[in-house]
């Protein structure tokens, strides 16, 4: 290829890019390892030769070291020279990296002098049992908090031992209403008076509790309203009981009235209605000059809101149909799940006026879901958090609507025009121009890009679009050479 070729703008980018890139050829991933400071990115490679590793092992570079420690495909007497290293977060890093991992680099992790280490061996489902079980004596709270989150099928003795914990904190972990798996434990029906008894337990106790009219009345009468709430959701929660929580002060406490499935469809609609028209601008929340009662107060009040659109309701899903038209959207969005509904119900839903319920029945219903209808709902994807997932990578549209979609005037909607392998040159080369950034990037690692538009998004003004021609596995071997020649690599 010429040499003349423009000179990347964010060139530490490209070579990080470029250290990303699976493609990488033997020799140049040894330029990079010998550059200084070099990517860390190219120590992750899939198949580094011996003598690379050695380089890597004798440069003393943490963020390199650190990198390598992460290589899944580390030959195991490597991972075990890297745990003799000074450095804690190396060491660590070993454990997120080897999944493959037996039992000798357990054990000499197992008591490594950094905490973090072992936290991230107690979140480790292929690490022994007997290994695991240490760690509920660990001498760092932190690591049998960690413990007790991710191991929720511990055997008794080990649960009982978290769960008595001198630390709230890990007693807290012990007896919680989340755990980082499933399915949750369940504590030992005679420890479940005193996490009661205890207030920082006594929240996740509640669910495990035989709910008398009396324990009822006592536990919602309790100042923490996360207690409130649980007894709020507990299946033998009296009615006299239920009808008290659903005018409590707490809109998180009313939610959990409003989800359960005996609660009186009157009752059910005011409780809805009230925190509706209770729903402000999370900016006016923080502000103004609220105490701090206050402020906790009206933040949550502003989370309800958002619960009630998101609530998973297993009723509903088991019993769809009276659901399909409900006014409440979280009741929709769960009937949805159903694999159960008719047709009819699947194209109603397909067709509400709620992003993600016509997103989770088209997730539930692909087969039902033709090449326009996939085009409407990701058009009207609004998600409810930060993330890149999006419609179309389950509902993938037909290499004729991407097509159209290239000359799209959303750039969202542009941006997958390059999902088409075989996509006109003529429309990639016009996407490689586009003014949004989001669409170059899209279209910056396509295998039919033009030597010339790819040469330009390798100077893009945006580092994000260069980073990823850069990484493109389809980017030839000679202008891998001449980006590390440019870089005086």
């Amino acid at each position: 290829m010429a040499e003349d070729g423009p000179t990347p703008v964010h060139l530490p980018k490209v070579l990080d890019g470029l250290a990303e890139n699976p493609a990488l050829p033997v020799e140049l991933v040894r330029r990079l390892v010998r550059h200084r400071p070099c990517s860390d990115g190219v120590a992750r490679h899939a198949d580094l030769p011996p003598d690379v590793i050695e380089e890597i092992l004798a440069s003393d570079d943490h963020r390199l070291l650190h990198s390598l420690a992460l290589n899944r495909h580390l030959p195991h007497a490597v991972r075990m020279r890297l745990t003799a290293y000074a450095d804690p977060a190396v060491r660590a890093a070993l454990v997120v990296g080897a999944w493959d991992a037996p039992r000798e680099l357990h054990e000499r992790l197992i008591d490594d002098p950094g905490p973090r280490a072992r936290e991230y061996l107690a979140q480790r489902d292929d690490v022994p049992a007997d290994l695991l079980a240490r760690l509920a004596t660990d001498p760092e709270p932190t690591v049998r908090a960690t413990l007790a989150r991710w191991w929720t099928q511990a055997p008794e003795a080990v649960r009982r031992v978290l769960l008595t914990d001198p630390v709230d904190s890990v007693r807290a972990a012990a007896c919680s209403t989340y755990y980082a798996r499933l399915p949750h434990p369940v504590p030992p029906p005679d420890l479940v008076p005193g996490l009661l008894a205890d207030p920082v337990t006594r929240t996740g106790a509640v669910r495990h509790a035989i709910l008398t009219p009396a324990l009822a009345a006592r536990l919602a009468a309790d100042p923490d309203h996360q207690v409130r709430r649980q007894v709020a959701e507990h299946p033998q929660l009296p009615p006299s009981v239920r009808d008290v929580l659903a005018d409590d002060p707490s809109a998180n406490v009313r939610v959990g009235i409003f989800r359960r499935p005996d609660t009186p469809e009157p009752t059910r609609h005011g409780i809805y209605a009230d925190i509706q028209r209770g729903e402000r601008p999370l900016t006016d929340v923080l502000g103004g000059d609220l105490d701090d009662d206050e402020v906790l107060q009206q933040f949550e009040d502003h989370l309800a809101v958002s619960e009630l659109r998101h609530l998973r309701l297993d009723w509903v899903t088991a019993d769809p149909l009276p659901h399909v038209s409900s006014l409440y959207i979280c009741f929709r969005r769960s009937a949805a799940h159903s694999p159960a509904l008719p047709a009819d119900a699947v194209l109603r839903l397909l067709d509400d006026d709620d992003s993600g319920v016509r997103t989770t029945m088209a997730r539930h219903a692909p087969h039902l879901v033709d090449p326009a209808t996939a085009e409407r709902i990701d058009r009207g994807f609004r998600s409810d958090k930060k993330t890149d997932w999006r419609p179309a990578d389950v509902l993938p549209l037909p290499a004729s609507t991407l097509r159209r979609l290239a000359s799209d005037p959303d750039p969202r909607m542009r941006s997958l025009a390059p999902r088409d392998p075989d996509l006109p040159v003529e429309l990639i080369e016009r996407l490689a121009a586009d003014p949004d950034s989001t669409v170059r990037q899209a279209v910056a690692g396509h295998p039919r890009l033009p030597a010339d538009a790819r040469r330009a998004l390798l100077a893009d003004d945006s580092e994000f679009v260069a980073r990823t021609a850069a990484a493109a596995p389809t980017l030839p071997v000679a202008e891998m050479e001449r980006l590390l020649t440019i870089a005086g690599v």
